[in-house]
């Protein structure tokens, strides 16, 4: 199997406040940033693109769900390329391929083309959530990664926002290929900050043969606190995604009839997750992973009710909840995957990508299906239904995986 060896006797990863570990965690927080600009930065611009394209919301939600798709399918192959080639470098091809795909989407002449540049721009985006995190559980003291992790989370947060409210009110002034010109040129840019900065890797990688890949991929999803975090990954990011590809179809209906530069606007919710992502790592290391992913469910749970009122402000303050909630379960989720993994971490970290895209991809368009034929209630309904399961499948589990943290607690 692959296995990791410090670089150094003796060394076991950045400390906090170190220049590298300071490098490696903008470095991480600019890669979140360019790969999931990209990636949504057509959700909030949906309805435009329906409208363009004369299509029903959940076939405009595919150039989404494409992306994902081609995410989920790519984790795996990457975390094998970055054993063979390194972390940094099949980061840095994954985000550099992705870009160049991102500048040709505006160029899609109709909405199959759109689809299929859109899955393989997912596909070579997927090279950073497949690495990251793996990269940071090596490189980084193990006392310090759910913080690193967190920080790495908010900066995919603030990359969800910044792609969405900057092609929203862009696209409404222009159209949907400007809009998404924009902030494929925004992504370069920091692209370009994430080469630049990330530092050479200290730990030494002990190559296997790709024969062993089952092998690795099998020791993780056999083990049943590793599948109970993967289970939350899938879950909780469907009923996430459905609930922010729709929203957007319910304000700008009646009685609400919001136009789509205010409607763009609601991505500003993402900024509490980008908070909150940390806060949930430094309460992590101060109360164990386990009572902090409870807790950060439950805020999700009361997050999507809230969003059933016919009030415009209770709506959006559970909204904010909602993302509050889930961004915190997320950043324990994928931070623990990474520090819980003892063979195949690379791998360790795919799978849980696979299912988070995956869950991304199957629930969010499942959620399109449920909005259009039963309404918003319903699909409310539904994504507390899955939040609710990913609690208690967590639960079940409770004891197996807070021995496990505990040893690492810190």
């Amino acid at each position: 199997m692959t296995t990791t060896q410090p670089g150094v006797l003796g060394w076991e990863g950045h400390l906090r406040g170190s220049r590298e570990y300071r490098r490696l965690v903008l470095a991480l927080l600019f890669a979140g940033i360019a790969t999931f600009a990209q990636l949504y930065s057509v959700q909030g611009i949906l309805p435009l693109i329906a409208a363009n394209l004369d299509i029903t919301p959940s076939q405009s939600s595919l150039a989404v769900g494409l992306a994902t798709v081609g995410v989920a399918v790519s984790v795996i192959p990457w975390s094998v390329a970055a054993d063979r080639i390194g972390r940094v470098r099949a980061m840095t091809a994954s985000i550099l391929v992705a870009t160049t795909l991102g500048l040709l989407v505006p160029l899609a002449p109709s909405l199959e083309v759109l689809l299929v540049v859109r899955f393989f721009e997912g596909a070579a985006l997927g090279g950073l959530p497949a690495i990251a995190i793996a990269y940071l559980s090596e490189e980084v003291h193990r006392n310090h990664t759910a913080l690193a992790a967190a920080t790495y989370v908010s900066g995919t947060t603030l990359g969800g926002l910044l792609g969405r409210i900057v092609a929203g009110p862009v696209a409404e002034q222009t159209n949907w290929r400007i809009g998404t010109l924009t902030v494929s040129v925004m992504a370069a840019l920091a692209a370009g900050l994430f080469v630049w900065l990330a530092p050479r890797p200290r730990t030494t990688l002990v190559h296997s043969r790709i024969g062993d890949l089952p092998g690795r991929l099998w020791v993780n999803l056999r083990e049943p606190g590793m599948l109970a975090l993967y289970g939350q990954g899938f879950l909780l990011m469907g009923g996430f995604v459905a609930i922010y590809n729709y929203l957007g179809f319910r304000l700008e209906a009646v009685p609400f009839g919001l136009p789509q530069s205010l409607i763009s606007l609601i991505f500003v919710a993402y900024l509490s997750g980008t908070v909150s992502s940390r806060v949930a790592g430094k309460l992590a290391t101060e109360h164990g992973r386990s009572a902090v992913l409870a807790g950060s469910t439950a805020t999700m749970i009361v997050g999507v009710a809230l969003t059933t009122a016919s009030n415009l402000a209770v709506i959006l303050t559970g909204l904010v909840i909602l993302t509050m909630g889930f961004f915190a379960a997320h950043a324990i989720a994928s931070g623990w995957t990474g520090q819980r993994a003892i063979h195949g971490r690379a791998q360790a970290t795919s799978l849980y990508n696979l299912f988070y895209y995956g869950g991304s991809s199957i629930v969010g368009w499942i959620g399109g299906v449920v909005f259009q034929s039963l309404g918003w209630n319903a699909l409310a309904l539904f994504v507390i239904a899955l939040a609710v399961i990913a609690a208690v499948w967590a639960a079940c589990l409770n004891s197996r995986l807070s021995r496990s943290v505990e040893s690492v607690r810190g």
